[in-house]
Parts: C-alpha cells; sequence; structure tokens
C-alpha cells in the first residue's frame, strides 16, 4: 500500500492527464476528476487551473471544490486566486487557510480586495487572525510582510538536551524550519543553531556553544529586495525578524526569499520590454492594453526623434540614394549592443556588483569593449561596403559611424539605469526605450552626419 502511495505521488501533470480532466469537468463526472487531481501536487493544480478557460474553471470548481486546499491558492496566479477564491464555499476557504503558514496567509490576501480578504481572514481563528493582521500592518513589500510569525525559540541558555525535550512535547510547531533561535528574556534573538547540529551534538552542550557564525537579524520595516540580497549574499537559510526593539516578531525562511529574488527578476525582464512589472499570459486584452499601450506611446514620440534627425539630411540622402538601404545597419547594431550592456548593467544594480564605489570603473570597462566592437565591426562593414556597394568613401563612413555608436550605445547602457537609480526609481523602469532611442538617434546623427562631410 505504501508502495502504491508514493507511486502515486510522483503524477506529474500532463498534457493527457489535462485532457482527461477537461472530459471528466465535460461529463460532469465529480468522482473521475477528484480521482485524477487528487495525486497532483499543489503547484500542479494551480497550473491546471491557470492553462485551463474561464468556464472550465467554475465547472471544475463546481465539482471539486474540496480538492483546492491552501497550497494550490498560494501556488495560483494572483489573477485568477480571487477569482478562485469567491467561487469556493466558505467552508473550503476556511479549511484550505487554516493550515497556512501566516506568510502563505498574508501572500494571498496583498493581491485581493477587501471583500475577498474579509473571507480569509474570517476563516482564520482569532490567534492566526490577530497574527495575520499585525503582518498586514507593515508597508507593503517589507520583511514584516514576507515573514512568517512561526519560529522555534529557546533561552540562550539551554543545552541540547534542553531542545530536544522541548520539540518532543511541543504541541504546535512550524510545518518547516531550519534553525532553533536563541533568544534573552526580552525576546531578543542572540544566535541560532541548526537542525543538524544540535542533532548530533552530546545531551550536555550548551546550545550557545554550537550557534552559528552567519547569524544577523533584519528588521520588520526592511524592504524584502534588501532582505533577498542579504541571503544571497551572506548563504542564509533562514533570519529572525525583530522590530523596532530588537524584539524578534517572525522569521523568514530561504523560500521566500528565492521568491523575492525571483520575481524581482521577472519584473525586471518585463520592465525592460516596457510591458509592465505585472504582465501576465492569464492577463485580459485590456488589462494587457493598458500595460503597453503607455510605453508603446512613449516609443512612439522617441521614434519620432529618429525620423526628425533623418529628414535634417534629406538633401543628403536625395544625392546619393544607397545612404538610405545601409544607414539602418548602424543603428539597428547600435541597439543590440546598447542592449547588452543595459542588461549587464541592471543585473549587477540588482545585485549590487554596481555601485557608485565602481561605476567610473565598469563605464570604462564597457565603453572600451564598445570601442573594441566598434573598430572590429567597422573593419567588416567599411570592407563590406567597398566591395558590395563599390564605394570606399561610402564603406569609411559606415566603419566611423559605427565606432561611434558602439562607444554611445556601451555609455547610454551603463548610464541610463545608473541615472534612473540615482533618481530613485527602478533601474529596470523604460531603459530599454531610452537606450533604444539614443542610439538610433546618434546612428543616424553619426552616418547621416559623417556622409554629408565626406561624401558630399
Amino acid at each position: 500500500m505504501a508502495e502504491n502511495e508514493a507511486a502515486v505521488e510522483k503524477v506529474e501533470l500532463d498534457e493527457t492527464r489535462v485532457e482527461a480532466i477537461r472530459e471528466a469537468v465535460d461529463r460532469g463526472d465529480s468522482d473521475e476528476v477528484s480521482r485524477l487531481l487528487k495525486p497532483l501536487h499543489a503547484a500542479d493544480i494551480a497550473d491546471l487551473l491557470e492553462q485551463i478557460s474561464g468556464g472550465e474553471r467554475r465547472e471544475l470548481l463546481a465539482l471539486c471544490s474540496g480538492e483546492i486546499d491552501g497550497d494550490v491558492l498560494s501556488e495560483l496566479d494572483e489573477t485568477i486566486r480571487e477569482e478562485v477564491i469567491e467561487r469556493l464555499p466558505p467552508e473550503v476557504v476556511a479549511e484550505a487557510v487554516r493550515d497556512l503558514e501566516t506568510d502563505d496567509v498574508v501572500d494571498i490576501l496583498e493581491d485581493l480586495e477587501a471583500p475577498a480578504q474579509g473571507k480569509i481572514l474570517d476563516a482564520l481563528e482569532l490567534v492566526d487572525r490577530v497574527a495575520v493582521e499585525q503582518a498586514m500592518s507593515f508597508p507593503e513589500g517589507s520583511a514584516g510582510r514576507l515573514m512568517q510569525r512561526e519560529a522555534v525559540v529557546v533561552p540562550e541558555h539551554w543545552t541540547v538536551g534542553d531542545a530536544i525535550d522541548y520539540l518532543r512535547k511541543a504541541t504546535q510547531l512550524p510545518d518547516q524550519f531550519y534553525h532553533v533561535i536563541l533568544v534573552d528574556p526580552r525576546i531578543k534573538p542572540l544566535g541560532y543553531v541548526t537542525l543538524g547540529r544540535m542533532l548530533s551534538a552530546r545531551h550536555d552542550v550548551r546550545l550557545k556553544d554550537i550557534e552559528e557564525d552567519n547569524f544577523r537579524t533584519v528588521k520588520a520595516t526592511q524592504e524584502e529586495e534588501e532582505v533577498a540580497y542579504i541571503f544571497n549574499q551572506y548563504h542564509l537559510i533562514s533570519c529572525p525578524v525583530v522590530d523596532d526593539s530588537d524584539r524578534l516578531v517572525g522569521v523568514i525562511t530561504i523560500d521566500d526569499a528565492m521568491n523575492v529574488l525571483d520575481e524581482e527578476h521577472g519584473e525586471d525582464m518585463l520592465l525592460l520590454a516596457g510591458v509592465g512589472e505585472e504582465a501576465s499570459v492569464l492577463d485580459g486584452p485590456i488589462a494587457t492594453v493598458r500595460q503597453r499601450l503607455p510605453w508603446l506611446v512613449v516609443n512612439l514620440f522617441t521614434a519620432s526623434l529618429s525620423a526628425l534627425v533623418i529628414s535634417r539630411f534629406e538633401a543628403t540622402i536625395a544625392s546619393l540614394v544607397a545612404l538610405a538601404a545601409v544607414m539602418p545597419i548602424v543603428a539597428s547594431t547600435g541597439g543590440i549592443a546598447g542592449t547588452q550592456s543595459l542588461a549587464v548593467a541592471v543585473r549587477a544594480l540588482a545585485t549590487r556588483d554596481l555601485t557608485s564605489s565602481n561605476a567610473r570603473r565598469v563605464v570604462l570597462r564597457e565603453v572600451t569593449a564598445g570601442a573594441i566592437n566598434g573598430l572590429v565591426l567597422a573593419a567588416i562593414l567599411g570592407l563590406l561596403g567597398t566591395l558590395v556597394l563599390g564605394d570606399s568613401w561610402l564603406g569609411l563612413v559606415l566603419a566611423m559611424a559605427m565606432i561611434v555608436n558602439q562607444i554611445v550605445a556601451a555609455f547610454g547602457g551603463v548610464m541610463v539605469p545608473l541615472m534612473l537609480e540615482r533618481f530613485g526609481l527602478d533601474p529596470a523602469l523604460a531603459s530599454g526605450t531610452f537606450v533604444t532611442t539614443l542610439t538610433d538617434v546618434m546612428g543616424y546623427l553619426a552616418f547621416l552626419g559623417l556622409a554629408t562631410i565626406v561624401l558630399l
């Protein structure tokens, strides 16, 4: 029996199972739907709810709402989480959220409207509700929102034997924890001990003697991005959270910190593309338009700058029509180079590898690399221009413009995100639009300007 259960637990969501669930939903066969859902992991059930249409989702929830537990709700994309909660019976919601840690409940509540939040809070027991409401009182995006209230805390003077006896007798422990936190009488965290080190030590060893060297705490009001950086920088697996009086209020675990890093990376990618930091394939057409149209309008105006530059050289282009055919090469290659520098700079700012102390060195490195790339590309483009177009002077103009634009692209790719951060803005915010505009304008200006001087 245990072997069969183990085999069932390994079932993954695939196209065959999705299709089988859809067919069972169409037939209204709740038993079959439950049978197909039961062996799936919560994350797979959440994926299923996101993949099927709105109508199928409503029918599935009506047939098998009991299969939706707290883990499924926490795994759902926020764009459909509220819809799912609204369609679940109150008793199912209550059962689902009771087993969640406070940080997971807070994560669910953050993306819900007030009525749906009330439905979740009403389902919690008084103690849990107070803990969640206290966590929600902290600023959005802070460590207080990210932490879980449940933590294993013992006095600093205890021995390993004392701690083990306490853990064996405790009736309520977190589902997952990695450290036993040592505190003084004021509940101020002084250190922590890993479970592995504690279990491998003798019973009479003092916990203080085997505590971890990399112990540190974070303030409840600290931004979650800073917390994630601390986890990544110092290789933490959990970290106590303290209030303004340095008293313990909760703990953050590595899974939550890594989720923040993942979300930050995703947001940066979306912002660089100009589609909004919360864009999702599950968004409706109107939401998608609201996210993308503003940046398309901005790009429309910035692209007009390139058109304005080109219009100033109508006489040059009219006298040598070949210029119109080859001038996009310089601007396009510069745009790619700018995007390369931009991606490196935004990533370095996020990981704090790029700071004010080394900004000058990084900019110099990028500009040097841009100049070298420009020289290599110039040699290739100059030769091709001479051979294909039969005009060595035109090849020379292409080569010189390429060098200029590669240097501009490298410089702009670093400086644009640096300037945005200096003004307190997200370095990824519209950086791509600004850098592309810069390389297009400078590419056309350098090429057509040089062509006017050299060829006419």
